[in-house]
């Protein structure tokens, strides 16, 4: 990790996060796009002719991607409810239990958040809470499974009451879907599942093929063409957010362990060589003494490449002289997840503006919040807590304002009206009012 005590500096590295929709590839991918396309594409330009190509030909052109990209033919695209019950009953026992734990919390926990419609009568206007009709979750495969993600994006679409939710997953080379995720899905109650990834699985929710139905939203964390596929479809259908690797800081006093804070630093890197974990001090000691750990931990962690890659390349250690300038960084840096390992925690939540979720003391690590705490681990990334939100059940309701005057309210409000629409040079605003204003005032005599 690289080490910094200039605030100044500190801004500019925390700033200086690239984009989640850069176009700037590894070389191996642009040499794979070239080989699959036949030409020097970006990734933009691959997804937006992926886009194209579902819309007009569906399942043909979903097969045909699927089968240039991941090397996979499909006969149908959709997996056979009985082929999801089966999987549900295969899980092994201490994964089904600790599933249905996880799914019992993130329950509770979004049926905590669920708001209400409501109507005052008084003032003529209230709102009503309706769910989505049918949405669309992806969930990534390829080199791992996340059965968690399933839970943590349709359970609390479940809650909010969507009719209908479909899941589209990548393929393994036998051309099935993972049966972890297969499993999670039936156990939560996901009512169809693809076996198909990438851009052409967001295509193909978003626009309909002979096989997969139309959304109205889609949700769900993917890799660079599936973000960008979602950028690309925003507006003939709703997404949920853009997702980028994911991001920890670590915010710590001299009271800290510096074990657990190596170790929730770790849990972030060995996720992907692109995550981001931050680690800020007001402490040299456990700065010194995290160097350490980290370097302990590191040589007895399976994805210990990864992990290291991710701490070269992005990781970065702070030296605060408070903890209020270690959160003033923070709120700068804007992260997925914040960590507060300090004596008194809780003191320092005021303080706290951008966050996709923060983790509260030593006992509440981030790796609870990615399977079961209760909120959704789908969280806002790079730098976008400074204006978005976790996934929840507000992402799956539509709200409705509602305007019911009454007729003592319209005689009070009728004279604003009609000066602003007429300032405005709509004369029929005004007149829309006014014949209301002269009728009510002939009803009362």
């Amino acid at each position: 990790m690289k080490v910094v005590t200039s605030f100044e500096e500190v801004q500019d590295l925390l700033l200086a996060r690239r984009s989640v929709l850069s176009s700037e590839v590894a070389p191996a991918v642009a040499e794979r796009i070239a080989q699959v396309f036949g030409a020097p594409l970006t990734p933009r330009e691959v997804v937006a002719r992926i886009l194209v190509d579902v819309r007009d030909r569906g399942d043909a052109a979903v097969k045909e991607y699927t089968a240039r990209i991941d090397g996979v033919k499909l006969a149908s695209l959709e997996v056979p409810p009985d082929e999801m019950v089966a999987a549900e009953r295969a899980l092994p026992r201490r994964l089904y239990l600790a599933l249905d734990l996880a799914a019992d919390r993130v329950a509770a926990f979004h049926s905590a958040c669920m708001p209400k419609s409501w109507v005052d009568f008084q003032n003529g206007w209230g709102e009503l809470f309706r769910p989505i009709e049918r949405i669309g979750i992806y969930i990534p495969g390829g080199a791992a499974a996340y059965p968690s993600s399933v839970l943590m994006t349709a359970v609390p679409a479940i809650v909010a009451g969507v009719n209908e939710i479909i899941l589209c997953t990548p393929p393994g080379r036998d051309g099935k879907a993972d049966p972890r995720v297969l499993g999670a899905a039936s156990m939560v109650g996901v009512d169809r599942v693809f076996a198909v990834g990438g851009a052409q699985a967001i295509a193909a929710m978003a626009y309909g093929t002979q096989s997969v139905p139309q959304v109205d939203l889609v949700c769900g964390p993917g890799n660079l063409f599936v973000t960008l596929a979602k950028q690309m479809v925003y507006g003939e259908v709703g997404v949920d957010g853009l997702y980028g690797p994911t991001e920890t800081v670590v915010v710590a006093d001299e009271s800290a362990d510096p074990a657990l804070c190596a170790a929730d630093l770790l849990a972030q890197a060995e996720h992907d060589v692109l995550a981001s974990p931050v680690f800020i001090t007001t402490s040299r000691k456990v700065l010194e003494r995290v160097e350490g750990q980290l370097t302990k931990q590191l040589a007895k962690l399976p994805r210990r490449e990864i992990a290291e890659q991710a701490l070269e390349r992005q990781g970065i250690a702070v030296m605060a002289d408070t903890l209020e300038d270690a959160v003033e960084l923070a709120n700068l840096f804007a992260p997925e997840h914040l960590c507060l390992l300090v004596r008194e925690p809780w003191t320092l939540l005021g303080q706290v503006q951008n966050a996709g979720g923060v983790f509260v003391g030593e006992g509440s690590p981030e790796v609870l919040g990615d399977y079961v705490a209760g909120p959704s681990h789908v969280m806002p990334t790079g730098g976008t807590a400074r204006f978005s939100s976790p996934l929840g059940v507000h992402q799956f309701l539509k709200v409705t304002s509602l305007v019911g005057l009454d007729k003592e309210t319209l005689a009070e409000v009728a004279s604003a009206a009609q000066t602003i629409a007429k300032a405005e040079g709509f004369d029929g605003h005004a007149r829309a009012v006014q014949l209301r204003a002269r009728e009510l005032r002939r009803s009362r005599g």
